[in-house]
């Protein structure tokens, strides 16, 4: 899986203090250049796993489309240690990062926790395509391969959408994969995603998803939440 557009990354620092990558070949960034940090907390974890977790409780299934720098994956497992739930978190990326990289990125230093940076380690050395437990409640296995590729083995409770943007990536954001995702996703089940553009919305709601416009992070006017009806 070669695209030259992702092979060059390069190391900023965002509106909160908190690193992302930039890609130059595409003009995209990992994350909000206002905050990637404040995004991944905004979005992801208090619209998503907040929100599904509060009816949810037990064991909770996450699929995750664009592992990236693992940040929503180190903030899920961060909220993991500070409630009751079981976590089988499952991740998909097709181009992944270097270590040497991933090690110069800073989320580790916002944790209240002094084990998140061996735990981040962890999640980026760990082995593609086998299991690994990170904690009492939090395991994670990652996938070399695109979603179009994917054949999920679960039915999942939460889906963390977090594609590069239409513009970069339009194949991801199609009826087709939609009906892909939500097809694997347990009635009630939640997606959420940065994105809210108005074929983004009307492509999920074709294909049975319930539609909320949560308010956004600094710099977006709101996002998307979509609950399998």
């Amino acid at each position: 899986m070669n695209d030259p557009r992702f092979v060059d990354r390069e190391l900023v620092v965002t509106g909160d203090g908190s690193h992302s990558l930039y890609l130059p070949g595409c003009d995209e960034h990992y994350h909000s250049v206002h905050g990637a940090l404040r995004e991944s907390l905004h979005v992801f974890i208090r619209h998503g796993y907040d929100h599904l977790i509060a009816a949810a409780g037990g064991r909770v299934r996450i699929l995750e489309v664009g592992f990236g720098t693992g940040l929503n994956a180190l903030l899920t497992w961060e909220r993991t240690n500070q409630g009751s739930a079981d976590v089988e978190y499952t991740a998909v990326e097709p181009f992944p990062l270097a270590v040497e990289l991933v090690l110069r990125l800073n989320y580790a230093d916002s944790l209240a926790t002094p084990l998140g940076g061996g735990v981040f380690a962890a999640m980026h050395g760990c082995a593609w395509g086998t299991g690994v437990r990170l904690g009492d409640r939090f395991s994670l296995v990652k996938l070399q391969t695109r979603i179009e590729d994917f054949s999920p083995g679960d039915d999942y409770d939460l889906v963390y959408f977090d594609a590069f943007s239409p513009p970069v990536q339009p194949e991801l954001w199609t009826l087709e994969i939609f009906d892909k995702l939500q097809r694997c996703m347990r009635r009630g089940g939640v997606l959420v995603t940065y994105c809210a553009k108005g074929a983004v919305k009307r492509n999920l709601r074709a294909v049975g998803f319930a539609i909320e416009n949560p308010p956004g992070p600094p710099g977006k006017r709101e996002i998307t939440r979509a609950t399998k009806r």
